[in-house]
């Protein structure tokens, strides 16, 4: 006769002691490692190391455990983990409850001690200013393509990249009310409105659209208004207290955006990595394909390349290009040499962890 269910419980019981008492040892670990870190003067996040130790684990994860969970699990784990070693202060772009805020959670987990800016300026003055160690910025989206401030920010400032993330993006109708037939005004950023144009076209056409600077506050602005409604994520949804008239008004489902975590140290070398770069061409014919070649002969990958005008000059411009490997490889170095010789100036703006879009799945 099989175990009833009170001896299954107390089962579970002896494994959540186990499971206690385990990370309990974790954490006199980490307190060690930590004092180890604080004499060699390394700094406390290593997103390489983290983020081969939640792939690790989700390889040899063979269930029934879930995947997802699994990784948010050790997530936490880590984060909390790492609040041992020391305090980790983290800027993000706001207001709580943005899908910024929302990347970096995910991302470093909650025991970070977190702060909202309203502008992406912000972020990087905090930084810059040592005010926080770290910045999450927004960089690019699937549908949108790149935030442009970000792009333009790196031109004049030292700060690095130093890890990626990757955030699918969804969008719910949010309210106090839970009818959609009280309804009279919706809130949200224009992105979101342009993302959902045919949803709110079909269900929505007749009723007021504001549009506000992000879609956090579009949940703010719902939260004071009876009639109103907010175009934002779950998240913000929770966080100020609205209920969910309709989920994923989304156009389209492959809607996921880049992020980046700035600031003023460099990442070590992992296992897979991205080289993201800045340069000016000379004004010439075949300037650009003769700065790039070197990268194709060496069988360099590039990932992503993007011209934004140089504000201090009438048509000129700066290629923001990223591509696969770590700066410290000697290939990489060599080839980039070669592709500096045909530039006006060139500019590393970091090495650091591909995001393998855990958070995408």
């Amino acid at each position: 006769m099989g175990k009833g269910l009170k001896e299954r419980r107390k089962e579970i019981d002896r494994i959540d002691r186990q499971i206690l008492r385990l990370l309990n040892r974790r954490a006199r670990i980490v307190l060690e490692v930590g004092k180890q870190k604080a004499k060699e003067g390394k700094g406390i996040y290593d997103p390489a190391r983290e983020e081969e130790t939640l792939n690790r684990l989700s390889a040899e994860n063979l269930g029934p455990f879930p995947q997802e969970a699994l990784k948010t699990v050790f997530r936490e784990i880590i984060s909390a983990s790492r609040s041992l070693e020391g305090p980790l202060r983290v800027c993000f772009l706001g207001p709580e409850g943005s899908f910024t805020h929302l990347a970096t959670l995910r991302h470093l987990g909650s025991s970070v001690q977190l702060v909202s800016k309203s502008s992406i300026d912000d972020v990087f003055t905090e930084v810059e200013q040592r005010r926080t160690e770290f910045g999450v910025v927004p960089v690019e989206n699937s549908l949108e393509g790149s935030v442009g401030r970000t792009l333009d920010l790196f031109i004049d400032s030292d700060l690095k990249v130093f890890a990626e993330v990757l955030l699918p993006v969804s969008h719910d109708l949010l309210s106090l009310s839970r009818r959609l037939s009280n309804i009279e005004r919706v809130y949200s950023h224009p992105q979101a409105f342009a993302q959902c144009r045919n949803w709110l076209k079909e269900n929505l056409s007749n009723r007021e659209w504001r549009e506000v600077d992000s879609t956090a506050q579009a949940a703010q602005k719902a939260a004071a208004d009876p009639e109103g409604a907010a175009i934002a994520s779950e998240f913000a949804g929770r966080r100020y207290g609205l209920h969910t008239l309709k989920k994923r008004i989304e156009d389209s489902a492959f809607n996921v955006t880049r992020f980046l975590v700035i600031s003023r140290r460099k990442a070590k070398k992992g296992r897979r990595d991205r080289t993201s770069l800045l340069l000016s061409l000379k004004d010439e014919p075949g300037s650009l394909f003769r700065a790039l070649e070197p990268l194709a002969q060496e069988g360099i990958n590039l990932t992503k390349i993007e011209s934004r005008p140089l504000k201090r000059k009438a048509w000129e411009y700066i290629f923001f290009i990223d591509l696969d490997g770590h700066i410290s490889e000697r290939r990489i170095q060599s080839t980039l040499k070669e592709v500096e010789s045909y530039c006006l100036f060139l500019k590393v703006l970091g090495s650091y962890p591909r995001a393998r879009g855990e958070e995408t799945e």
